[in-house]
């Protein structure tokens, strides 16, 4: 890959801004690669997100819950859910006591499809991790979260 300068042909004002330009394009090349892998299997990068989130709950969870551990945050997580629902992927049921929480939890067909997807973080991943040495990735993670303050 070229340098940002040349991605985007142009010349910063200062390393901040090269930075914050960087940070943003490569957010943005990396979601793309995700979303190409996961076309063939019918799935949105949010789509894919609710899923490994179900997975690692383990039962049922609220759908509020589900929205707030997004990693894009969405406000159509509801109309998301109801496309996997609609898969077969999920389960849905309304809290017996308050009919406004709904519960949702992943189906065994949402567990099998995410093992299948569970190949890119073995494919694609290390061979992007690999440019990236273990040091570098906790200084660039603080730097991240001191970012989000």
């Amino acid at each position: 890959m070229a340098r940002i300068e040349e991605e985007v042909n142009m010349v910063f004002q200062d390393d901040r801004h090269r930075f914050i330009t960087n940070l943003v394009f490569t957010a943005s090349w990396f979601k793309m690669l995700v979303t190409e892998y996961l076309k063939p299997y019918g799935l949105s990068l949010q789509q894919h997100n609710i899923l490994r989130i179900l997975r690692g709950a383990g039962d049922w969870l609220a759908m509020s819950d589900v929205k707030s551990r997004m990693i894009d945050k969405s406000p159509n997580a509801t109309r998301l859910a109801d496309k996997l629902l609609d898969k077969r992927l999920i389960e849905r049921k309304r809290s017996d006591t308050d009919r406004r929480i709904v519960y949702v939890r992943i189906s065994k067909a949402g567990l099998k499809l995410l093992t299948q997807t569970d190949e890119m973080d073995h494919d694609q991943i290390p061979v992007i991790l690999e440019r990236v040495d273990p040091k570098q990735a906790v200084e660039f993670s603080k730097l991240l979260d001191q970012m989000r303050g």
